[in-house]
This record gives structure tokens, sequence and C-alpha cells, in this order.
């Protein structure tokens, strides 16, 4: 009976919606796109004059929707960042080692930032150590970093994990976050590494190099830490790290294979740079943009929906356009913030939960917003339910399954399970993550405190597939990803995504109306957190 009435609920939270209200819902989110993706938002960068534009705006729409201040009479969370713009003395780096000189090139060959606010550092002769993947992880009984010194080196790291050149090793194709960048020059910080390179390859990375060239030129953001060690961060080419091991007298392809197995020892390249660094910084404000639906008796608790409202800005020119307007990436997923409220602001009785909305800053530069906001919290934590976090929704075709991330981690699999069945989709799980996805967006930053996660969306069975292959035909296929071309488009189709907006809809709602907080499932590191048994 228990499991009739919540279909019956879900059926009325997710299906019950007029003509009307679609086109009510379409046009809404259709236009929300269009103006934060206009260019009149400058590519929406944290701290660019474009910032207040933006915030007020998404500010603006939460109240006219019905959500209220959520930081006591203020939308707005300041996020203190250090902005730094970094520059090499001499512009490239020269690489000594034992067969010959090599010289590097910035943006070329490689990609550099710092993370510190002193105005000049100094690397002298500073050795090169080839560590593996770069991976500390007792669980997998992997240590990259045993028996090696590299305080005051400079460390070069491979992408990804193990397990994507070895399906018997960490969890196969699905990366771990091991694998990502922001793992690897985190442990690099905590080993006392002076610099740090990871050496990009399109396969293991799962985006090309230009995606890096446009991702950390110019004024870089990061959360302001006392405890930065490194003194640089940065990518290199393959091509160049080939170089690199030539003048070293050894071979990449054999290091590269030699990493790959356990037991693994790193060791020192016998290569040097003197790298001198002047960096212009400044600590600033950002904001997340945060407004609440209040409940009625557990007004206490929360649920949230997230979604980060930040892009490139401005940037470096491709076909003649310089800004990165971020329509998909992620002008669409603030948009499906308000989809959201409006229909929560229609309902004849609120829920008995509060319902957060957070669109937060600096996804694009390491989920700084999300991070900020997890560590200081406007909500206690642990009155916080679960998070729904949004992007990249548009356009979408519909679909007859959604994808599941993290599956099995969480009993929030059963609440997709169940909203799904009442769209007649079917769930699938994400398998074969190279490219890391579950640690690529905001989400994760709620899962590391311990927060239940929800991460569905639709997958690839399309119910119209020649659909999309005329539009291809029309309108071509053009690479959009953290590209200028990320721009909004009148032929969008959006079916598929008001459809998983309804999905999120309808599970957001279903979790407001009970008292149940779903756990995460034996055996995940993030029971423990949530449990108080681990930090």
């Amino acid at each position: 009976m228990k499991k009739l009435k919540w279909t019956l609920f879900l059926l009325w939270g997710i299906c019950a919606v007029s003509m009307a209200q679609e086109k009510t819902d379409e046009a809404l989110f259709r236009e929300a796109i269009q103006t934060l993706a206009s260019d009149e938002f400058g590519g929406r960068k944290p701290l660019s004059p474009h910032e207040p534009l933006t915030i007020n705006y998404i500010a603006d729409q939460f109240k006219a929707l019905g959500v209220k201040p959520a930081n006591g009479n203020s939308y707005f969370q300041p996020v203190p960042l250090l902005s730094v713009k970094t520059q090499i003395r001499k512009n490239d780096i020269v690489v000594n080692g034992k067969k010959g000189n090599l010289t590097l090139k910035p943006f070329t060959d490689f990609v550099l930032w710092s993370q510190r606010s002193e105005k000049n550092l100094k690397l002298s002769k500073a050795d090169y150590v080839f560590v593996g993947f770069g991976i500390h992880a007792p669980e997998y009984g992997w240590n990259d970093y045993e028996g090696i010194d590299v305080k005051g080196k400079i460390v070069v790291i491979l992408v990804n994990d193990p397990g994507f050149y070895n399906d018997n090793l960490f969890r196969g194709k699905n990366m771990t976050y091991y694998g990502r960048w922001t793992y690897k020059f985190e442990e690099a910080n905590r080993q006392g590494a002076a610099g740090a390179f990871v050496i990009h390859d399109t396969a293991p990375a799962s985006y090309d190099w230009s995606v890096v060239q446009n991702s950390w030129t110019g004024k870089n953001l990061s959360l302001y830490s006392e405890n930065e060690v490194l003194n640089f961060k940065g990518w290199v080419t393959n091509a160049s790290a080939k170089l690199l091991f030539e003048k070293a007298g050894g071979s990449y392809d054999e290091a590269l294979a030699a990493a790959q197995k356990k037991g693994f020892k790193s060791y020192t390249l016998g290569v040097k740079s003197t790298i001198e660094l002047i960096n212009d910084a400044q600590i600033e404000n950002s904001a997340n943009v945060a407004g609440v639906f209040e409940g009625t008796d557990l007004k206490d608790e929360y649920i949230i929906y997230s979604a980060h409202w930040d892009h490139f800005g401005i940037g470096i020119p491709i076909d003649g356009d310089s800004i990165y307007n971020g329509a998909s990436d992620n002008a669409s997923g603030v948009a499906a913030l308000f989809v959201i409220a409006n229909r929560l602001n229609q309902l004849p009785q609120r829920p008995r939960r509060s319902i957060l909305f957070l669109a937060v800053t600096a996804e694009e530069s390491g989920l700084l917003g999300s991070e900020y906001y997890a560590t200081h919290p406007l909500f206690a934590l642990d009155k916080t339910v679960a998070n729904l976090n949004m992007d990249g929704y548009a356009p979408k075709h519909r679909t007859r399954d959604i994808t599941l991330g993290g599956a099995g981690d969480a009993e929030t699999d059963k609440y997709v399970l169940e909203a799904a069945a009442t769209q007649g989709r079917i769930v699938k799980p994400a398998a074969n993550q190279t490219g890391g996805g579950y640690f690529r967006s905001d989400h994760f930053n709620f899962a590391k405190v311990g927060v239940p996660v929800v991460l569905a969306g639709g997958g690839r069975d399309y119910l119209d597939p020649k659909a999309i292959e005329d539009e291809k035909a029309t309108y071509g296929e053009r690479r959009t990803y953290h590209q200028p071309s990320d721009e909004y488009k009148p032929w969008w189709n959006v079916a598929g995504s008001l459809e998983d907006i309804y999905l999120y809809y309808g599970i957001g709602l279903r979790l407001a109306n009970e008292s149940y907080f779903p756990k995460w499932n034996e055996g995940i590191i993030y029971k423990e957190i949530r449990e108080g048994k681990k930090k």
C-alpha cells in the first residue's frame, strides 16, 4: 500500500503537467538560458565585471519565483577567492638534461598557474621526479610516493588512474577520484613538492589540449589556503613529456608501462629547471546565490538543488569569437533551478521540508563555490537530506533510459528507480566512466562531507534518433565543450531536458515530504563521514 501511495504521488509530481504548464516551463527554461548565455553576460566569469549582473539576475529570479533569501536577508553567500595571474620570467621553461636541453613554450607545450599569493617565487635547478600516477591509496595497496622525497622538486604525473590501462586495477575503466587532476595536485602538495605537471593525454583525460588551454590561462581562481606548498600547478602535452624523458636518457613509453604495475617505484629523472614566477594576486569575494523555499513541520531539514552559474568569461578567440557563453554549461542548469522553483511555487500545499536553491560560483575553476558551501554551510549538514545537482541540461532529446551515476552507493538509487518508472523509463548504471564524471561536478563536494547525492539524467536510447540525425544534417555537428560555440540556439530540442528536470522535481518533492534520511550503503567511504566515524 505504501509503495502504491508513493507511486501515485510521483505520478502526480512528475507526470501531471498540463499542456499550459509545459509551455510555461519551456518558455521559462529557454528564456533563462538565452539571457544568461547572452553576450551581455560576458561568459559569466567569477570576479569579472559580469559577475554582479549574473548573480543579481539569479537573485531576482529567485525572488520572483517565491524563493526567499537563504543567508539572513541576503541571497548571497560571499566566497573568498584567490585570483592569480601568473607569468614566467623569461617566458619559456628550459629543461637541462643528460641528453641536452629542451625549451618548452607556454600555451603550446605547457600551461602553468600558481595558487600562491606571493609576488615572486623561484625554483632553482629543481629536479624533475616521475611519480607515475601520483597516487597514495592504501585501500588499493598503492603508493607512488613510497620511498621518494619530492620536497622542493617538480613532480611529473600521469593523468587518470591505473584502471584505465588494466581492468583488474582500481575500478577498471570507472575512474576513481585518484585519477582526477584535482587529487593529483592535492597529493603533490601534501608530499611537499615545489611544482607539479600532469601529462595530458586525450584518451585518459577525456578531453583534448584545447580544453586545458581554455581553462587555465589568464587569471586563475582558487580558495585561499595557507597550506599551499606548490609554487605551481600545470599541464604538459604528451609530445613534450616524451621529449622531456628523452632528454633524461629514458623512454616515456617504458615509464608509462612501468607505472601501470603494482609496486612501481618513482624516480628522479635527471633533468632540472630553474623557474621564476611573477604573481599578480588578489583576494576578492565572489558569491554563491542561495534561496530557500520554506517547508512546514520539517522546515529545519533541507533538500538542496544546485547548479553552477559560472563559465570562462572572455578568453582566447576561436573562429573570431572570444566570449565563452556557457549556454549548456551551465546556464541550462541554473534555468532548471528556476523551472523547479516555479513548479514548487504553484503547489497548493508547501512540502514538509525546506528546499534550498543554490547557484554556486567557480565550478569551472575546480568546484570552488560548492566546496566553500560544503565547508561553510548556511544550514547544518546533518539536517541536509540530499543534494540534487544539475549541470549541462540542454539541449537534450527524450530518451527511454536514465543513466545513474554512483549506482550502488546510496539508498537514493531507489528514488531514481521509482521516479523513472513513473515516466516509463528504465535506469542504467553509468559504466566505463573513464573521464571520472562523478568527480567533475558540484555534487561531489556534498558527497565528500557525507551528504547523499542524486546523479541521474537522460541516457542514449533516444525515442527519435532520426530527429538527432536531421539536426546534425541541418545545423552541423560542432564541438562546444568549453568553447565559445557553447551558445543558445532557438532550434535546440529541450523535451528531454524538461523530462529530466521533472524527474529531479519529483525526487526532490518526495524527499521533501517524508521524514526519512536516505543513507549511504555499507562500504562507501561517505557513509563513515555521514555517521561521524571519519573526517
